[in-house]
């Protein structure tokens, strides 16, 4: 099992510097920072990634990230995570992730990582992006749908849940709820792609995915990278604090899926997937369309 992390080690204390706060002068002292470290995720001997992350359910990340990669899709295809045991500098020490997977994954394996290396050179853009996801992940076909009242309480629930961030206001979350709004799991850590692998992979390891009666809620934007990964754990619907990009709108309506923005008080917009969100009282039972 993956060694428990305190919060404690997702938040670290800095001096700084005080301006304001009614004071002619400024004041020393010191504040909470969030921490931000390397991982390196491997399969077998071979480095595929890395990520800067924040320290803390490293093994759910490795995971959420092989799913989101299309290198695994069934719990038994990943046989093992662990921490690296033979490290080269003190500074790998616990930044080190070897995932060992079965031999029928690691067929894809030569194929994920020739489609890693071209989109990190930027070889695949627009329709070709979308066109090279499709290859991998089906589009969302179940009928699953929420109302407005659910979407629009999810950046308050998704707050409640991050407690590190209260401490440090620098870390983004991302949560997964049921379609009436509970939560099931929340993540928190300094960038959103490694949040949303990190609840991905939490649930992919209990067995849970496809998530095909659940939504994604993400504190930030929501880059078509996020909504490629919901598309990856089978989430039919995407909310976003903030503005999505035009691929990520590209990708949800030709994918069948539900993306919100810009949720506030009072309201947000909704880019795609408008069968999927209907009012409390017009909604249809789930797991059924009209």
């Amino acid at each position: 099992m993956e060694p428990a992390r305190t919060a404690e080690e997702a938040a670290r204390r800095a001096s700084i510097t005080r301006y304001g706060d009614g004071s002619a002068d400024p004041r020393t002292r010191e504040d909470w920072v969030t921490v931000e470290e390397p991982l390196e995720i491997r399969v077998g001997g071979q480095t595929l990634a890395v990520t800067m992350r924040t320290p803390g359910h490293d093994h759910e990340l490795a995971a959420g990230w092989l799913v989101t990669e299309g290198i695994v899709s069934r719990p038994d295809e990943l046989v093992r995570i662990e921490y690296c045991r033979e490290t080269r500098s003190p500074e790998e020490e616990g930044n080190v992730v070897i995932a060992r997977i079965t031999a029928q994954a690691g067929d894809v394996l030569d194929r994920a990582r020739r489609l890693l290396l071209t989109s990190s050179s930027c070889g695949l853009c627009g329709k070709g992006s979308i066109e090279s996801i499709h290859g991998r992940f089906a589009p969302i076909t179940v009928s699953a749908t929420t109302s407005p009242e659910v979407l629009l309480a999810l950046p308050d629930a998704l707050r409640r849940a991050q407690t590190t961030f209260g401490r440090t206001g620098g870390l983004h979350a991302a949560g997964v709820f049921s379609l009436s709004g509970e939560l099931r799991t929340a993540r928190e850590d300094v960038g959103r792609h490694n949040a949303v692998d990190k609840v991905i992979g939490s649930l992919f390891r209990e067995g849970h995915l496809p998530l095909s009666e659940s939504i994604l809620c993400v504190s930030g934007r929501a880059s078509f990278e996020i909504v490629q990964k919901a598309l990856a754990a089978g989430i039919p619907i995407v909310a976003a604090v903030s503005a999505p990009s035009s691929l990520a709108i590209d990708l949800a309506r030709d994918s069948g899926m539900a993306l919100a923005g810009f949720l506030r008080a009072g309201g947000f917009n909704l880019y795609s997937g408008e069968d999927r969100v209907r009012s409390a009282a017009s909604a249809s039972p789930p797991g059924s369309r009209e």
